[in-house]
């Protein structure tokens, strides 16, 4: 269950406490707030209740989980919550890669977050490339 007091429109990060902490002070001078999934949700909450809450909230999703590009399971999971979802294409980035590719990314995701109406997916190349998957 989410806390009470978690901001009302925060990017979420799923990435791992070290990337998501990194990506949280990167993106903040950026004009972003993060907020690491592990400061809102327990971090036993399953994907379906935390996506869930992140859609009904309106937050975008920043995930290394790039499974949601091949596996039906996480695709309907995603698409059911209706959540704004940015991924990773490359899994083997550090921490600081992680957050470095997601503020060089930010102006593209404000964009499709703004422009494009939820559920979608989108994947980010290690060069800044966007890729709609879903």
């Amino acid at each position: 269950m989410p806390r009470s007091d978690a901001p009302a429109d925060p990017i979420i990060s799923s990435t791992g406490a070290s990337a998501a902490s990194s990506s949280q002070r990167r993106c903040a001078p950026a004009g972003a707030e993060v907020v690491v999934h592990d400061d809102v949700f327990a971090q036993n909450a399953t994907d379906v209740e935390w996506l869930a809450e992140a859609g009904r909230r309106g937050w975008v999703v920043l995930t290394k989980d790039s499974a949601i590009r091949r596996n039906p399971h996480e695709k309907a999971m995603f698409r059911d919550a209706r959540v704004r979802v940015f991924a990773l294409s490359r899994k083997d980035l550090s921490g600081q890669e992680m957050a470095e590719l997601f503020v060089k990314a930010l102006p593209g995701m404000k964009k499709r977050a703004a422009t494009i109406k939820p559920p979608f997916v989108f994947s980010i190349a290690r060069g800044g490339a966007f890729t709609r998957v879903e």
